[in-house]
């Protein structure tokens, strides 16, 4: 299986600690499903031309990373401050949002870049990447997107994206069973044909076409769950796009994703910066 992260970007900047970490759900996604085991990924957005910039791309090269459609401008790289509480939760206190290169240029979808992502058999991109408006194009694929929490998004956000999408995830921690039912039925109602939920400490629990799996975390001694959601979606795609044994992906990507809250950061590759 061969698959794609489109849309953000960030460096993950832990003041404490003075270093800044590769980091943006896209990018994320697709890194972690080449470490799952995906024959191919590639990352494709906008990176500013500076330091974090530069931290992303020698990070992306050092995973094997296909990176040949990334643009590259004159513009600020996301930069998300982090700080991490007693239980080794990631908590985002600052944000460049508003002056990235993601936020003052649009990703535009050309002919050159949809020839590209005709190799691919997953595109994977998040309510991070400001792509609705190019979803459109991308419907010929399998097409995955994360919600992230309920307080993204709500059903007129849903209308509008989940026609185009074969899978789709959410994070709900905060959302109780009856309230993921209701979320199972609606989405896949508007075409989406796989449906996850990840609820941290809790079971996550996904939905095939309302056939529903549970599966619960593997115990581990969490150093920082930055990634944690990002490593389950990327090995999921990975083992659930090959087998279509949706047990087995969900019990292959529970394990992976326990083992990236051993470490800092989403994936590694701490470095000195001042921010």
């Amino acid at each position: 299986m061969k698959l794609i992260g489109i849309g953000d970007s960030v460096v993950d900047f832990y003041k404490d600690q003075g270093l800044m970490y590769p980091g943006g759900n896209a990018l994320n996604a697709a890194v972690f499903a080449k470490r799952s085991g995906c024959e191919k990924a590639s990352y494709l957005g906008i990176i500013g031309r500076d330091e974090p910039g530069g931290h992303i791309i020698e990070s992306l090269k050092r995973e094997g990373l296909d990176i040949a459609r990334i643009r590259t401008v004159d513009a600020p790289s996301g930069v998300a401050t982090v700080s991490l509480n007693a239980e080794g939760d990631r908590v985002f206190v600052a944000s460049n949002k508003a002056k990235r290169a993601q936020s003052m240029l649009a990703l535009k979808i050309n002919a050159d870049d949809l020839d590209y992502i005709a190799e691919y058999d997953v595109i994977h991109t998040s309510i991070n990447s400001d792509l609705e408006h190019e979803l459109a194009k991308l419907r010929e694929k399998a097409v995955s997107f994360d919600f992230s929490t309920r307080n993204r998004w709500d059903n007129d956000y849903l209308h509008q994206v989940c026609p185009y999408l074969t899978y789709a995830f959410f994070s709900g921690s905060d959302m109780s069973r009856s309230e993921i039912d209701d979320l199972f039925d609606f989405v896949h109602k508007l075409g989406v044909r796989v449906v996850g939920v990840t609820r941290g400490a809790n079971p996550a629990v996904f939905s095939e076409g309302g056939k529903v799996t549970e599966q619960v975390p593997i115990p581990t001694d969490v150093v920082d769950t930055m990634g944690a959601g990002d490593s389950l979606i990327g090995a999921f795609l990975r083992h659930y796009h090959e087998s279509r044994d949706m047990a087995y992906a969900l019990r292959e990507a529970t394990a992976f994703a326990s083992a990236v809250c051993g470490y800092h950061g989403a994936f590694g590759y701490g470095k000195q910066a001042v921010l």
